[in-house]
Order: structure tokens, then C-alpha cells, then sequence
């Protein structure tokens, strides 16, 4: 029920963030579309968020929550156990900061060569300076966003989630505001769209001021007092950047992923980086509402029961993890991939993303979804070995997986072009899962128990009653989704509805929901 709780407090604000960040995509295509422009602006914002991915969201966390949770809560004296923590997150914060302004440097004064590197085609004389540009606007970015990272994990420690869970809603805002802002300019001015890029590249880093000034409300709110101390390396320092780097390195092959990715689609023809861009944005809306969720709302519980000893405890946490994360992203998977071109059409299509840009996006998001329950998995297996201080592992399997993406890219892009690049993602995430998989069996730290395999059978069995009830459900709609706003609010509408009815009413019919953990849900408190 805790973890329930949790997930639904992470779930439903990343779901607020979800749909601004699905908000700031539809007013993006419409207003800037799919060209040259966009395909340099897509890549230059990929660079900060490919390092803070690298350095803050992923390795940081894996290795600063078990550590500081540690110091707060290991200790008879809470008091006692506070200041350990305070003066540990002090230590840390007076390294961290001085590195990310080191690394942000290097790369504002390397970002020519970075943007040379990621280009295949020979360098475009109108394009390749506007990457340059925007990616040196928006790097300082990974500074304010790694700070914010830091005041996440010391907030999820004490099991305050929500602002940790809220902060990404305001960078889509600031980002709309400064799209609408754009758009006013080009019918009132005549501004070009790459002006309006550019003013939209200077806002991400305007929102990740917000942004730590948000967090850091809340840090100060929860009684810590972060500060600035000459930088010194402490062995807990030490032991931080021993355990993250190969978190760090890990989750490099992930990020190292993405700009293969991006090495790939510079080949094809111009909005290719665009068509993947869009198309990702649906994929992520059910990872990060799921897959992100979970995995933060899990990592503290299975740290807890692991330090404990209790492996009873901790098998029950990743199974219901499993469990949760099955039940809600296999119906996301075939949903999308069943009405991708009707979700992009009525997301994404007018203005200046036009009905052919729709169908090639549609493609790739019918092709990327196929992955989609293993990208979730990813996120929730991992952090059964980042609670033992076990960050190896996974550096391991995702380099494993990055070969066999690259490897894929190379005999598939030829002839499928940018849904090749997206089969290739697919591949390499199921091999990444099957590994985990099996290493975790291996070492006794966890098996999926046959009662678990079960219902995830059930469950795809009412997913695929849903596919088909929507099947039948888009033909019938198919003269609403490019028409006017109401009707593809309506079509959306009539989507969700008919495959959430479908699909949970099998589930429940079959036995894919348990129907003793949601007893206690539906009973009332007695007053």
C-alpha cells in the first residue's frame, strides 16, 4: 500500500508533467514543425539532457539516496542522524558544483567539434552554427537541473516526493510560454522560425533557474540547509563517486545510446531527428509515468529491506513493481502501437507539421512502442542491484545492449531508414532486460515467480481484447482525427474510454488484477 501510495504521488505529477511536456510538443510542431531548424534545435537540447541523465537523474541518484538515507535514518538519535546527513549533502554539494562548471565550460568552448561529431552528411553552412548556438544556450542547463537532482534524493529520502515528482511541469510551462510567445511574433512581426528557436533555447535555461529555486524551497522547508563549503574529499565523498561512476558509466551506455541515435537519423533526410523527437514523446509519456515512478518509489524500500536482510521483503517489493509496471504499460504498448498514426495526427498535426510528417511519426511510434515493457522493466530492475551498491551490473547490460543497437542501426537503416533506428532501440532494450533477468536469478537476488508469470499472461490477454476493440473503434473514427479541436478530443476520448472499459474490465474478468490488493482500496475508512 506504501509503495501504491508513493507511485501514485510520482505517477500522477509526472503524468501532470507528462501531459504539459505533451502540451509544449503539440504547440512545438505547430509552430516551428519538422525542418532543418528543428532537427538542430532536437539536437542540441538531446546534448545537456544526454549528461543529465548521465551525471544528476541516474548515476547521482543510484549512488547519493541509499547513502544519505543511510545517514538520516541509521541512527537510535534523530538529531544525531540529521546532522550526519546535512553535513554529508554539504560535502557533496561543495565537489559536485565545482565539476559541473568545470564540465560546462569544457563543452561551451568543445561544442563545434561536439555538433561536427554527431553529423554523418557533410556539415550544413546554415544549420550547424544554429546547433552550435542552441546547444551553447542550453548546456549551462545540466548545472541547475544536477543541483535540483541533489535536493530530489535528500527530499525522497524523508519520502517527500511530490516536489522531486513536480519540477519538470515547470520547464514545459516556461517552454509553452516562450512557443506562444514565438508564435504572437511570427504573425505580428514576421519573425522566422529560427528567431523563435532561439528565444525558446534561451528559456530552458531561464526555466532551470525556476526549477532549483523550486527545490530548493522545499529542501529548506523539510528542515536541511544546504551550503557551500570549500571543496574537500571526504571518504563518504570518495565512496559517492566510487559507487556512481559505474552507475555514471552505465548509464552512459544508455545515453551513449541516444547519440548513436542521433549519429543514425543526421543521415537520413531533413526531420528525421524531428519524426524520432515527436514520436519518443509519446513513447515516454506511459516510461516516465510508470517506469520513473516506480523505480524512485521502490529504490528506498528495496535499500531498506536489503540492508535488513530481508529478502522476502525486497522480492515482494520487485515483484509488485513488476507486476504494476506490466499491468499498466502493456495496454499503453498496444494502444499506441494499434492508433499511433490516429494519436499523432491529432496531437501533433496542423500549422507547420503537416499531415505527411504525421504518418512518418506514426510509423516510428508504432515501431518504437514494441519496446516500450522493456524500457519499463529496465527502469524497475535496475535498482534491485543499485541496493546492494551493486552499479556494475547494469554498466554491463546496457553496453550490451548498446552493441546490439548499434549493430541493428547498421543492418536495418538502409532499408527502413528512421524506423529502422526505432526497431533497433527495440531490440537492444529486450536483450538489456533479459539480461538483468537472468544475472538476478543467478545470484539468488531475485526470481519471477511463476504466479507472477501468470497474471502477466492474463494481463496480455486483456490487452489483446483491448487492440481489438480499438481496431474496430479508429476505423470508425478515422474522419475525426484531422478535423477540428473538439472532434479530436472527442476521437481521443472515445479511444481512452473504449480501452480502458475493454481492457480493465478483462483484466478483471481474467484474473490480471489482484483482486485482494485492491479490496482494501475500495473499502471506506471507518470514521
Amino acid at each position: 500500500m506504501s509503495l501504491l501510495k508513493n507511485v501514485g504521488t510520482i505517477g500522477g505529477l509526472t503524468m501532470l508533467s507528462r501531459i504539459a511536456g505533451m502540451a509544449r510538443e503539440m504547440i512545438f510542431s505547430r509552430v516551428l514543425g519538422a525542418n532543418a531548424v528543428t532537427d538542430a534545435w532536437f539536437q542540441a537540447f538531446i546534448i545537456p539532457n544526454v549528461f543529465r541523465r548521465l551525471f544528476a537523474e541516474g548515476a547521482f541518484s543510484a549512488a547519493f539516496v541509499p547513502m544519505f538515507s543511510k545517514r538520516l535514518h541509521g541512527h537510535d538519535d534523530p538529531e544525531k542522524g540529521l546532522e550526519e546527513a546535512k553535513s554529508f549533502s554539504a560535502d557533496v554539494l561543495s565537489v559536485f558544483l565545482p565539476v559541473l562548471i568545470a564540465l560546462v565550460a569544457i563543452f561551451e568552448i568543445a561544442m563545434p567539434g561536439v555538433i561536427w561529431l554527431l553529423s554523418e552528411k557533410p556539415v550544413d553552412a546554415e544549420t550547424y552554427p544554429l546547433a552550435v548556438d542552441f546547444a551553447r544556450i542550453m548546456f549551462p542547463y545540466i548545472i541547475l537541473v544536477s543541483l535540483v537532482t541533489l535536493f530530489t534524493g535528500m527530499l525522497n529520502s524523508v519520502s517527500r516526493f511530490a516536489p522531486g515528482a513536480s519540477f519538470p511541469i515547470i520547464l514545459n510551462l516556461v517552454l509553452i510560454a516562450a512557443l506562444l510567445t514565438g508564435e504572437w511574433f511570427i504573425e505580428t512581426t514576421g519573425a522566422s522560425v529560427e528567431q523563435v528557436a532561439y528565444g525558446v533555447a534561451w528559456a530552458v535555461t531561464g526555466a532551470g533557474v525556476m526549477q532549483l529555486a523550486w527545490l530548493y524551497f522545499w529542501t529548506r522547508v523539510e528542515g536541511f540547509r544546504p551550503r557551500l563549503l570549500w571543496p574537500r574529499i571526504t571518504p563518504e565523498v570518495k565512496r559517492l563517486s566510487i559507487i556512481a561512476l559505474p552507475a555514471a558509466i552505465g548509464g552512459g551506455a544508455y545515453q551513449i545510446n541516444t547519440l548513436v541515435q542521433l549519429y543514425f537519423l543526421n543521415q537520413l533526410e531533413d526531420g528525421s531527428v524531428s519524426y524520432m523527437n515527436y514520436a519518443d514523446r509519446l513513447n515516454q509519456l506511459p516510461l516516465g509515468i510508470i517506469g520513473i515512478a516506480l523505480a524512485t518509489a521502490i529504490l528506498p524500500s528495496l535499500s531498506k529491506f536489503v540492508g535488513s536482510d530481508n529478502k522476502q521483503g525486497a522480492d515482494r517489493v520487485q515483484s509488485d513493481a513488476i507486476e504494476l509496471s506490466m499491468l499498466l504499460t502493456i495496454p499503453a504498448a498496444v494502444a499506441l502501437a494499434i492508433c499511433a498514426t490516429p494519436f499523432v495526427t491529432m496531437i501533433f498535426q496542423g500549422g507547420r507539421f503537416e499531415m505527411a510528417d504525421a504518418a512518418i511519426t506514426g510509423n516510428v511510434l508504432a515501431a518504437l512502442v514494441m519496446g516500450l515493457p522493456a524500457y519499463v522493466l529496465v527502469k524497475v530492475l535496475v535498482p534491485n542491484f543499485y541496493a546492494r551498491a551493486d552499479t556494475k551490473t547494469p554498466v554491463i547490460a546496457a553496453f550490451i545492449s548498446l552493441g546490439v543497437f548499434i549493430a541493428f542501426n547498421i543492418a536495418l537503416l538502409d532499408r527502413f531508414g528512421v524506423i529502422g533506428v526505432a526497431y533497433a532501440s527495440v531490440i537492444g532494450a529486450w536483450i538489456n532486460v533479459t539480461f538483468l533477468l537472468v544475472v538476478l536469478a543467478q545470484r539468488n537476488f531475485y526470481r519471477v515467480p511463476g504466479a507472477l508469470i501468470l497474471r502477466i499472461a492474463r494481463q496480455i490477454v486483456a490487452a489483446a481484447a483491448m487492440g481489438l476493440a480499438l481496431f474496430y473503434t479508429r476505423d470508425l473514427l478515422t474522419s475525426w482525427f484531422s478535423a477540428g479541436l473538439f472532434e479530436r478530443l472527442g476521437a481521443l476520448l472515445a479511444l481512452v474510454s473504449a480501452a480502458a472499459i475493454v481492457y480493465f474490465g478483462v483484466a478483471f474478468a481474467v484474473g490480471a488484477i489482484d483482486r485482494e490488493r485492491i479490496a482494501p482500496l475500495t473499502k471506506k475508512k471507518a470514521p
